[in-house]
């Protein structure tokens, strides 16, 4: 579906959120008109008012109501986590607009401006895989359009470029939003059971991969994520779990991830070329199959396509091996001190992995994340902690819980763990902030790693 930009007139509420932000400021670099409400200020609503869009901290309806009546509103976008009874959800369907989640929108501006869509998803790494192909695109010369869920050293969270043939997107499956999208190469970082909340049981989960897979026109993934009912087409490129590359930078999982940007750059070079404009003729070859080598149907590095552009995959690496990372996946934030957006098993053991890289005696502050996930990951929590020398428990963040439940406690959680001994259960107070500092000055690296409140609380106590 197509859609004239002049009349494509957009209302953001929650604009200031990091999900809807960076999707308003896609959308006005992108040419539609753009405003929006949120309960209250930020960095990203305080940056789209200095831009000239229009926002308001009033989400009443009023100020909906005012914008409407100026300009009829097209689209109505808001945030998963909105209520169904929120005043401008309700007013804007009875209003007559168009009322949707944001990978809808961006959906159809994808569409809109004959975007080809490099889509990065699973359940771990998704955030900085997606950082690391944006940064490789950008360092390479090419330029692209993007979203990425988190803030970057090297850009801003959502950036449309004009000129753009490709835009990269980090694909959530939470809320099933990957499935609001057509990919033209879609990235598999992993496949692990998660957000139960969504998905009720695991089969569920590969099911909704499953469908992802297939409407997806060109697939990267691993092999071992080839299992639990997940069934990867037959034009899938399935790489084999030893084609993980040596490039210098710390964490297996980080390797694993940089694999897969350098295979979907090798991929787009053999596709004819990077730099190729969008009205050029330049099919995909054909795709190798399970078992076949990396290399089968590529161009050689530093060999010239058929349309006579040069390949330079010789220069990925390199440019990898400078990725500056993203915020909350693995940070620095003072010396020995890290904050990790991690919350799942899986996670907490790539992480102290690429720790123990750095450091032979980590130290790790751990909050879980929802109670309704702790319900499904209390059986995983075993043998995931084993390279951390002390962990820190912390109570679970919680976050849209099913009240039904009981609420786990630190006991119930760590009785399993394979290294219990080394637990002490802990609040964010002065006295684990007394054994962090105590900790880091006697060398250690201490990771503090959760996707709640774990990262805030960490950076106000750096601050004072």
């Amino acid at each position: 579906m197509h859609y004239n930009r002049t009349y494509m007139n957009i209302y953001f509420s929650g604009i200031g959120g990091v999900g809807i932000g960076p999707l308003a400021e896609i959308a006005r670099d992108a040419g539609y008109s753009v405003q929006g409400s949120d309960a209250q200020t930020g960095p990203v609503f305080d940056r789209l008012e200095q831009s000239g869009v229009r926002v308001s901290t009033d989400q009443t309806g009023v100020f909906l109501q005012e914008c409407h009546a100026e300009q009829p509103i097209d689209w109505f976008v808001h945030t998963a986590a909105l209520p169904d009874n929120h005043p401008e959800l309700e007013l804007a369907r009875s209003l007559g607009i168009r009322t949707a989640k944001r990978d809808e929108l961006l959906s159809a501006i994808i569409a809109d401006k004959n975007l080809k869509l490099i889509a990065i998803a699973g359940t771990h790494g998704k955030t900085t895989t997606t950082g690391m192909m944006v940064w490789t695109l950008r360092e390479l010369g090419v330029t692209v359009s993007y979203s990425v869920g988190t803030t970057l050293s090297f850009g801003p969270s959502g950036h449309y470029e004009p000129g753009s043939e490709y835009f990269v997107y980090e694909c959530d499956e939470f809320d099933r939003n990957f499935l609001a999208f057509r990919p033209f190469l879609s990235l598999i970082t992993s496949i692990d059971y998660d957000h139960p909340d969504t998905y009720p049981t695991r089969a569920q989960y590969s099911q909704a991969f499953n469908d992802f897979l297939s409407v997806s026109d060109h697939v990267i993934m691993w092999q071992h994520d080839a299992r639990d009912g997940i069934n990867p087409p037959a034009r899938a490129w399935v790489l084999q779990d030893d084609e993980v590359m040596d490039v210098a930078l710390a964490g297996q999982h980080n390797r694993s991830n940089a694999t897969l940007v350098y295979k979907a750059v090798e991929y787009l070079q053999a596709a004819g070329g990077l730099m190729v404009s969008s009205d050029e003729e330049s099919g995909f070859p054909p795709v190798a199959r399970q078992g076949a080598s990396a290399n089968d149907h590529l161009a050689p590095s530093g060999s010239e396509t058929e349309d006579g552009h040069q390949a330079e995959t010789h220069n990925v690496k390199s440019v990898l091996a400078n990725f500056p990372g993203t915020d909350r996946r693995f940070e620095k934030l003072a010396e020995g001190l890290y904050s990790d957006y991690g919350h799942h098993p899986i996670e907490i053991a790539a992480t102290l992995q690429l720790a123990r890289e750095l450091s032979n005696h980590v130290v790790l502050v751990y909050q879980p994340h929802q109670n309704t996930r702790q319900h499904e990951v209390r059986s995983q929590y075993t043998d995931c902690f084993e390279l951390a020398e002390q962990i820190y428990w912390l109570p679970t963040y919680l976050s849209r819980e099913n009240t039904d439940l009981e609420t786990l406690t630190p006991e119930q959680l760590t009785e399993h763990l394979t290294n219990r001994d080394r637990v002490t259960i802990a609040d964010m107070d002065d006295t684990l902030w007394q054994a962090i500092t105590d900790a880091r000055n006697s060398g250690k690296l201490v990771l503090c790693m959760g996707a709640g409140s774990i990262d805030s609380w960490v950076r106000s106590r750096l601050t004072k």
